[in-house]
């Protein structure tokens, strides 16, 4: 093996004091395991691992031991005929973070940054408007998540601790696929400053299955806090397509992808000490386990939950028919039926009840029209538009778009029926030959995109340096 291939991954000696020492042979870190007894080459072992390699070697299982009657050993001053220097590089991404002494920390006047602190805790409202920064439309949904994260973390703080002990916020968002809810949460992490997991229900099975154990979303998380056990017991969790782990109807086989995920997700939610992986998703003898009480980690659930809105519209018009107190049967074609949800609907879904009833807080996302989607081209800070311009600056060159261009995009977007994923794909084709063609002519000064080109019915408006804007004939690129 060559060693410079894993410069990047293998612990230095200078960062050897911010994280911890791993038993080689148990793979226990020092927390956990005590004590070790450093060798040559940072080759670590715990008190017990040694006690039974003493107890092996006096009982003869180990090949060149006992020593003979002369005190020779067969196998020279190294009996196991290691390369100690070699297995003393542990990789970074197994090794823990060291705990700060709190002592040591008041001694040199260092006082460290708490983002949950709850003076530093910004309150809903303020939540929401960095939230509209970044995101746009979703505003009962937006609402909700901010009240729900800012109580959630209140009683993380030490000014919650009391008699009185405050349940958890965990939430569940339903809404169709690219309306946000990915990108809703990841906004949330970053204006918290916490680490942030995001993973599949997918890939989830039960515990000695092909898949993903559900430790394996503790582990990614444990991974962001970059392997900081304390800060990643404060972080968010994002369980993606959610409604992927439905009880599966009319199966004689063993559920093992879907209710058997969601009873083995339900301590987890609820709050417990569990082990989980150190630098890997899957249990395994060469892997270190270290211990997270999930108690404080706030888990938010996600899918777009197809054919949901059948169940809550059967529910809905249960008294459909003739009469003064019947419901038509087209009461709720015009509107938001995801909204009318409740646990009941969820149930027939295929979600279990102990699973929903650790998903307190239950809100839905609003599907995207072309008005929203144009927004979401031109107006969030980092909107795709403004990327492009961006881009185009560097190159002396102002990047415009009509009214009609955008919502020519928008519509487009609405055929593809993916939400604001479709919106990049769009744009990335129509870009292509203008990103292209512009730096070979540093002349161009404006090109505007109109809405004959976005429907390949003619080309951009460019206008050069001090002169009349000129439209010129479709590329071969723009054509197809």
């Amino acid at each position: 093996m060559d060693n410079n291939n894993n410069n990047n991954d293998i612990i230095k000696n200078d960062d050897n004091n911010n994280y911890e020492d791993i038993c080689y042979m148990c793979r226990r870190p020092e927390s956990q395991a005590g004590r070790l007894l450093k060798m040559a080459g940072s080759f670590c072992v715990c008190a017990d691992c040694m006690q039974k390699t003493f107890n092996l070697m006096n009982a003869g299982d180990i090949p060149g031991f006992p020593m003979d009657s002369n005190k020779n050993n067969p196998l020279g001053a190294n009996p196991f005929g290691f390369n100690l220097g070699f297995i003393g590089d542990i990789p970074k991404s197994q090794r823990l973070k060291k705990k700060p002494a709190p002592e040591e920390a008041r001694q040199n006047g260092e006082e460290p940054e708490n983002v949950l602190d709850f003076r530093r805790l910004p309150p809903p409202h303020k939540i929401k408007e960095s939230l509209d920064e970044y995101v746009i439309g979703q505003e009962k949904a937006k609402k909700v998540i901010s009240v729900a994260v800012y109580n959630h973390y209140k009683r993380v703080t030490k000014d919650a601790s009391g008699d009185i002990e405050i349940g958890k916020s965990n939430m569940l968002m339903i809404g169709p696929t690219g309306c946000g809810k990915t990108y809703l949460v990841q906004t949330l992490a970053r204006i918290l400053n916490v680490p942030l997991a995001i993973t599949d229900a997918t890939s989830l099975t039960e515990a000695g299955y092909i898949g993903d154990d559900v430790e394996s979303v503790l582990s990614k998380l444990l991974m962001a806090a970059d392997n900081d056990v304390e800060r990643a017991e404060t972080g968010i969790v994002f369980i993606d397509e959610i409604d992927k782990i439905a009880k599966k109807k009319n199966t004689t086989s063993r559920d093992v992808s879907g209710e058997s995920v969601q009873q083995g997700l339900l301590r987890i939610l609820e709050g417990a000490e569990v082990q989980v992986p150190v630098g890997a998703t899957s249990k395994n003898a060469m892997v270190p386990m270290t211990t997270m009480n999930t108690r404080n980690i706030l888990f938010i659930c996600g899918g777009a939950f197809p054919e949901l809105d059948k169940i809550i519209k059967k529910r809905l018009l249960t008294g459909s028919g003739i009469g003064f107190n019947s419901v038509l049967s087209d009461k709720y074609d015009e509107e938001d039926v995801l909204s009318h949800v409740n646990n009941e609907d969820l149930r027939e879904f295929g979600m279990i009840p102990e699973f929903i009833g650790r998903l307190p807080v239950i809100y839905t996302l609003t599907g995207l029209d072309r008005d929203m989607l144009v927004k979401i081209m031109s107006e969030p800070k980092n909107a795709i538009l403004k990327q492009y311009q961006k881009l185009l600056a560097l190159d002396d060159v102002d990047l415009l778009f009509d009214d009609d261009a955008l919502e020519a995009i928008a519509e487009k977007a609405l055929a593809k029926e993916t939400g604001a994923r479709g919106l990049r794909s769009i744009i990335e084709e129509f870009m292509l030959d203008i990103m292209y063609e512009i730096p070979k002519d540093r002349s161009i000064g404006r090109v505007t995109i109109t809405r004959d080109y976005i429907e390949s019915k003619g080309g951009p408006r460019i206008e050069l340096h001090g002169a009349v804007p000129v439209i010129p004939p479709m590329s071969e690129g723009a054509s197809n």
